[in-house]
């Protein structure tokens, strides 16, 4: 038998407006040790110098990061012309440049190919597994390979401001796997004049904005004290973007055993994904079948 992961059993969402300069699993770790929570994980990596949104889910919440992470996300993005460099951002070496430089015309002219279904290349500094090694330790190494495309969906992609002639700033909403740094490339390849991103921040991720978040500063400074549990928001915050159930007592307890139970609801429709709730807590999450939720996922709480 395994040794039981120490820690309290604590569950809910904690919303960080993660700083630069750090990896989202050493916020993750961070976070887990100031709750001193049982479990922790994030709904959705962001690099080390990008900011914004991370989406934190302590103990039974966890369970509903698949949802956080499948949604749609909204980033703003900083791209400067004129060079390319080997990690599509500015912390990479510069392997190519133009003195080309678009003007806003030719910016919005071009972003409606990146919208919709499209195909992306991801950075070969990414996480990416290639022949089940991640992407950026090979390219470390000095190793040369190649990284099939992507489907991405892209939902819209804006042109937000024009500083000056080297840089643009852009608003992109997309759903799951987006590279930003992929965009900012394939941009500047289009265009002619090269580009890669200097400044990320995530705005929003599915049900989480960035007036949700907390900044790091302040979870260190609650750290281990029970003002910090005041932060948090309920693990149904997660859940947001699927129709809610409700049931009885009874059929809460058939769901927490795993057992199809009866559910009452104006929203889901056969087959959907629904969870459902007993006194607005969190039962379970499965498939709409006729008045029965058959569950996937319960809670604990």
């Amino acid at each position: 038998m395994g040794r039981r992961r120490k820690g309290r059993d604590i569950s809910g969402w904690l919303i960080v407006d993660k700083p630069a300069g750090l990896s989202s699993n050493a916020v993750v770790g961070k976070v887990r040790w100031a709750f001193d929570a049982r479990k922790a994980g994030h709904a959705g990596t962001l690099d080390p110098d990008a900011t914004g949104v991370l989406a934190i889910a302590l103990g039974e919440a966890t369970k509903t990061v698949p949802y956080v992470t499948d949604a749609l996300k909204s980033y703003r993005f900083t791209v400067a012309f004129g060079a390319e460099t080997t990690t599509d951002d500015r912390e990479g070496e510069v392997t190519e440049t133009s003195t080309l430089r678009p003007d806003d015309d030719a910016l919005r002219a071009a972003l409606p190919a990146f919208e919709g279904d499209i195909q992306q290349v991801p950075p070969a500094y990414s996480a990416v597994k290639i022949d089940g090694e991640r992407a950026y330790a090979r390219a470390r190494a000095g190793e040369e390979f190649e990284i099939a495309a992507r489907p991405l969906y892209v939902e819209s992609l804006t042109l937000h401001d024009r500083p000056d002639i080297d840089h643009a700033v852009f608003d992109l909403v997309c759903g799951k796997g987006g590279y930003v740094r992929s965009i900012a490339r394939d941009l500047g390849r289009a265009l002619g004049c090269l580009g890669h991103v200097t400044a990320l921040r995530r705005l929003w991720s599915g049900p989480f904005d960035i007036e949700d978040a907390v900044t790091l500063a302040q979870v260190e400074e609650l750290a281990r004290q029970e003002a910090l549990d005041d932060l948090l928001l309920p693990l149904e915050t997660g859940l947001a973007d699927l129709p809610e159930a409700r049931c009885s007592a009874e059929a809460a307890a058939r769901l927490r055993h795993g057992n199809p139970a009866p559910v009452l609801t104006s929203e889901a429709e056969y087959g959907d994904e629904t969870w459902a709730s007993h006194d607005g807590q969190a039962v379970a999450v499965g498939t709409y079948r006729s008045g029965e939720l058959h569950p996937k996922r319960v809670f604990v709480l």
